[in-house]
């Protein structure tokens, strides 16, 4: 049997990475919208929500870190950074989209890489949320001022009275440490001192919820914590989706 002509080798390989381009959408597009179901149904229990706040407030006054409350009087003086913080908080998930179509069309080398990275966040993010409820210190602090709700540019009321509290860890703070983790991975090699300005975001990030009085230190923390572990298991999926694969023939003979 004589091998297709280059002409329709190319087609067809042109055709299949088209549907495979096409099923990867789906495929993040439907595990996004689960997330977002299954992160609306966590964190229900208020009275848990505001007892683990005190207890993490506590924690955080033990060691001297407890300074959301001076971040957030710092930021409620100044209206104009008070505006905004609030559309950096907001418009975050425009960085994160476009990190992820720019990693996918640019640098296809670290795709699947971050990709599992993203998915393993999504999906232990979700237990946490469940067994560790947590009211944000605008709720929990005395005395915060709401300042995204004074500033809000979508006007949700969703937002002002949450059906769910899960600050612990600041997914605003991870995902923005997934976009410097993604570009710092895609850079490195080539760039590296580009590589390491993609880290500023989370920085920003960080700087953003703790004065809008919407996460504590220690929600940092966790963030930290659970991209290190994401990174951890999207590397061990890889490393099984790798051996399960099949070994080209003739490699076991070179």
């Amino acid at each position: 049997m004589h091998p297709p002509p280059d002409g329709k080798r190319s087609w067809a390989s042109a055709r299949f990475r088209g549907s495979g381009v096409l099923v990867e959408l789906i495929f993040l597009v439907l595990w996004f919208l689960l997330f977002i179901r299954l992160d609306a149904a966590v964190g229900k229990d208020l009275a848990t929500a505001n007892a683990n706040a005190l207890a993490l407030q506590s924690a955080e006054h033990a060691v001297h870190i407890d300074i959301e409350r001076s971040a957030n009087d710092w930021l409620t003086g100044n209206p104009v950074l008070s505006q905004l913080a609030v559309y950096v908080y907001r418009l975050y998930y425009v960085v994160v989209a476009g990190t992820l179509l720019w990693v996918f069309v640019r640098h296809a080398e670290v795709y699947r890489n971050v990709r599992r990275t993203m998915v393993a966040m999504m999906a232990l993010v979700l237990p946490v949320y469940w067994a560790v409820p947590m009211s944000p210190p605008r709720f929990a602090l005395p005395g915060a001022v709401d300042i995204v709700a004074g500033y809000d540019i979508l006007s949700q009321d969703s937002w002002t009275h949450p059906s769910h509290y899960t600050a612990m860890p600041s997914m605003h703070v991870g995902w923005s440490l997934w976009c410097a983790y993604a570009g710092w991975t895609a850079l490195r090699g080539t760039h590296p001192r580009l590589a390491l300005v993609s880290w500023s975001f989370p920085l920003l990030m960080i700087a953003v919820v703790l004065t809008t009085a919407n996460h504590y230190v220690l929600d940092v923390a966790g963030s930290i914590t659970l991209l290190a572990v994401s990174i951890a298991a999207g590397s061990l999926g890889g490393r099984l989706v790798a051996r399960r694969r099949p070994m080209p023939r003739g490699s076991a003979a070179s």
